[in-house]
């Protein structure tokens, strides 16, 4: 049976993340807690909005209603990469080669990691960011659709509509899909070799989290009383495909999803703050936690492959050891 350390925290977690071995957890007042020999906590910015991983960099990027970026190293180092003034930083993301884009209002800026930044405007307020996988390209959620831009280069951006607000975005690992997130109970794609559209509907709640598997072969989302799984290993992505459906409960909303680093599993974190992992092949569960305080809003698998971080909307936090 696997193993809960738990952290009662105050306060609505917005990431639950591993730097190095350590987990860390990033509450809304801005101070970062984690567990290292002891419980200790870093102040970042005052006033949390957005965090996120850089996988690549093994840090923690923060945006905030001080309109700081910051980036959280292991140990709680705690570094201020930019600075947009008075204004909110609403969403944050982690490119290639140490670059950060963030958003304030109508503006995504991209900092590059000699400190250069650009500025791409938009008619709408920007909703989401996230970069490709492959090159120096990263693409904005915004109203009736998403912007991809070339921040390294002077081109034209591509404009990919769709009818309605999109919230969030992401690329699927080999860079072939965008995926968003809408304001409806909706995620919208595209294929960026043909412009073609996927539409993935039929959810009952607003899709909060998306992960995708560690091949790219599966997109899997939140939004329903199970984990919608969506296959992307055709060439058409999910298109004229049934999702997945994993973890179903008949009395709780699936709020966050995590994806194994290795194989065909996902971790399922539910409005109740019970957590599961479900494998594709079979739909075999195994109950990592049993129901908590507040809705799970965040889940990370350590490197190891045996620890989950998870943190909640009221501070209910912790690490899942699944090898006891």
């Amino acid at each position: 049976m696997p193993t809960v350390a738990p952290l009662d925290l105050e306060g609505h977690c917005l990431a639950a993340v591993f730097l190095g071995d350590v987990p860390h957890f990033a509450l809304a007042d801005g101070t970062i807690h984690r567990l290292d020999h002891g419980h200790k906590t870093v102040q970042a910015n005052d006033g949390l909005l957005a965090a996120l991983h850089d996988g690549a960099n093994d840090r923690l990027i923060t945006g905030g209603e001080d309109g700081k970026i910051f980036a959280v190293t292991a140990g709680g180092n705690t570094a201020e990469l930019a600075t947009a003034g008075k204004k909110w930083i609403t969403s944050v993301a982690a490119g290639p080669q140490g670059a950060v884009a963030y958003a304030s209002g109508k503006i995504a800026y991209v900092r590059f990691a000699d400190g250069k930044t650009r500025e791409f405007s938009h008619p709408r307020s920007v909703e989401g960011l996230a970069f490709s996988p492959k090159g120096m390209r990263f693409g904005v959620a915004r109203y009736n659709g998403a912007t991809l831009h070339f921040p390294a280069a002077d081109g034209k951006p591509v404009e990919l509509e769709w009818a309605g607000a999109h919230t969030g975005i992401t690329f699927s690992p080999d860079g072939g899909f965008v995926v968003t997130t809408m304001q409806e109970n909706a995620l919208h794609g595209w294929k960026l070799a043909d412009g073609k559209h996927m539409r993935m509907s039929g959810y009952p709640g607003k899709v909060k989290s998306l992960s995708w598997s560690a091949k790219g072969k599966w997109l899997a989302s939140s939004g329903a009383p199970a984990a919608i799984v969506w296959p992307f290993s055709g060439k058409v992505g999910p298109m004229g495909k049934a999702p997945l459906e994993l973890g179903t409960r008949g009395n709780a909303m699936v709020t966050s999803v995590a994806c194994h680093p290795s194989q065909d599993v996902v971790a399922v974190g539910y409005d109740d703050g019970m957590v599961m992992a479900v494998r594709f092949a079979d739909a075999r569960e195994v109950l990592l936690r049993r129901p908590g305080k507040g809705a799970i809003t965040s889940m990370m698998w350590d490197k190891e492959e045996r620890r989950v971080a998870f943190g909640s909307a009221a501070g209910d936090c912790g690490v899942i050891d699944i090898s006891a």
